[in-house]
This record gives structure tokens, C-alpha cells and sequence, in this order.
């Protein structure tokens, strides 16, 4: 399980990427609404993941990702952008942003990306998933005792 931060300055899809992390497994540990409040909760929770919308006030995407990698070289961040900021994603990119994705964000879009960037973490977790799918499927029955002898 990643402990996450979410950046976005719209509240819905804020929502609607925390439900999509929450369903994956993994927990938000904070949201922020531009990319200032991203860089003061970065420094207070030290999560494993950001997902940075680009376009937001006071301090937009590009600018918290240099931040960010100011205070952690090894910040694994997730850009999401619209169509049409291409040459944004490619300056996050270049600034240490570990991958992007397009809005509308699609929940499998958002798996593939965390598993390229956690791939061992990932792998763990869908293996604990399935223990316990064993663990919670049919009743196992045991012969009894008499029919053994």
C-alpha cells in the first residue's frame, strides 16, 4: 500500500482521484489544492506518490515539481494534464516527474502508471489481494475423522 498525496485544484477531481487510489488499495495521506499547499503538505507527510495537476493558481505543476525535487531527489510524481499541455508535461518530465496522465483520469490508466513506477510494491499488493480472495472464498471441507480410518 503507497501513501499518496493528491494535487488538484478542482475538489471533484480531487475526489474522484482519491476514490480511484482508495479502490486500488492504497491510502491518501493528504490533498492540496495548488501547487504551494502541495509543497507544505509534501514536507509534513513524505509520501510515497503525488498526483500534480499542472494548471492551478499561486503555484502551478511545474513549479511544485521543482520543489518537490528540491526537498526529495527521489519524489515519485504523477503529472495530470488535458490535452493540449504537451509541451508542459514534456517541462515536468525533464524536471523529474515520473509520469502523466490525461483527464479525464481512467482507473486502469492510473494502475498501469503506479505499477511502472512501484512495480515490486504493486506486485505485493495484488498478492495480498488474492490471499485474501483465498481466504474469504468457499468453505474448505474437511473429511471428518471416521472417514479416515
Amino acid at each position: 500500500m503507497l501513501n499518496i498525496l493528491v494535487v488538484d485544484d478542482s475538489l471533484i477531481m480531487r475526489r474522484n482521484i482519491i476514490k480511484m487510489i482508495e479502490s486500488l488499495g492504497h491510502k491518501v495521506v493528504g490533498e492540496a489544492k495548488d501547487g504551494q499547499e502541495a509543497v507544505e503538505v509534501y514536507r509534513k507527510l513524505k509520501p510515497d506518490l503525488v498526483t500534480m495537476d499542472i494548471t492551478m493558481p499561486r503555484m502551478d505543476g511545474l513549479g511544485a515539481v521543482k520543489e518537490l525535487k528540491k526537498i526529495d531527489k527521489n519524489a515519485k510524481i504523477i503529472m495530470v494534464t488535458s490535452h493540449g499541455q504537451e509541451e508542459m508535461v514534456i517541462d515536468a518530465i525533464r524536471s523529474g516527474a515520473s509520469g502523466y496522465l490525461l483527464k479525464p483520469v481512467k482507473i486502469n490508466k492510473l494502475s498501469d502508471s503506479i505499477q511502472k513506477i512501484f512495480p515490486s510494491m504493486i506486485d505485493q499488493t495484488v498478492s495480498e489481494q488474492k490471499e485474501t480472495t483465498l481466504l474469504e472464498s468457499e468453505e474448505i471441507l474437511l473429511p471428518e475423522i471416521e472417514d479416515l480410518a
